[in-house]
């Protein structure tokens, strides 16, 4: 008898498939303001959910906010947040008062959801139009999105610009990297395993495991490409 496959495990929610979302520190989310606000960027965090550095700033009005660091900022810089603050790295402002073309990251695709866009380290994107009501941004993949226009962003480069560029080297350190955020690694291939194991497993005749699934098949075969319409290259 054969056993769960990877992907049932890990929906089933065990602790072992379970991001340690309590050895993270802070969710780095702009906090919402009436009016302009200034601080002081008083230190700075290295969050394991993250891979850009995180900046704690104490405003001048008492409360004490966590958001994702520029490069080029240090411990004792000011900054400010609102409609009025200047375009300066750190500051974070709405599209509507950005100019096209100055480089902005940790954007909210939604206004007041506190940031989703474009937060990986050395990320950055750029307003290339605007209209009435939305702004258009060019990704760091190239592609463009509409944004609306009082959807806060933080001028600058996403710090941490460097680190896709040093190599892992060895196993061990990617094993590390993977386990900090409880990312599925390494992955084998179904084909790679065993019958017991899954659906694809087996050493001889492999052109023979269709990749396609029925969408009543049992949990224990539905692997692939499921109730798929069409499989292969698509003809220009």
């Amino acid at each position: 008898m054969g056993k769960p496959l990877i992907h049932q495990r890990r929906g089933k929610g065990s602790p072992a498939f379970k991001a340690p979302s309590h050895r993270f520190k802070t969710r780095a989310r702009y906090a919402q303001f009436n009016e302009t606000v200034y601080g002081e960027v008083v230190d700075f965090i290295d969050d394991p959910s993250k891979h850009t550095l995180v900046m704690k700033i104490r405003w001048d009005n008492g409360t004490v906010s966590e958001y994702l660091a520029p490069e080029g900022i240090g411990v004792g810089d000011r900054i400010a947040q609102g409609t009025d603050a200047g375009i300066a790295i750190g500051n974070i402002l709405p599209l509507s008062a950005i100019p096209e073309g100055v480089p902005i990251f940790n954007i909210e695709g939604r206004p007041g959801n506190g940031g989703s866009l474009v937060r990986s380290s050395g990320a950055t994107s750029y307003i290339v139009s605007k209209d009435k009501k939305q702004a258009l941004i060019k990704m760091p993949s190239g592609k463009t999105k509409t944004v609306k226009l009082n959807s806060l962003a933080t001028i600058g480069v996403a710090s941490g610009g460097g680190r896709p560029e040093k190599p892992l080297v060895k196993a061990g350190n990617a094993y590390y990297k993977n386990k900090a955020r409880n990312h599925w690694w390494p992955r084998v291939r179904g084909i790679a395993m065993n019958p017991v194991d899954h659906p694809f497993g087996g050493k001889e005749h492999h052109p023979g495991k269709s990749t396609t699934t029925k969408r009543t098949a049992p949990p224990g075969r539905k692997v692939g490409h499921i109730a798929a319409r069409r499989t292969g290259r698509r003809k220009r």
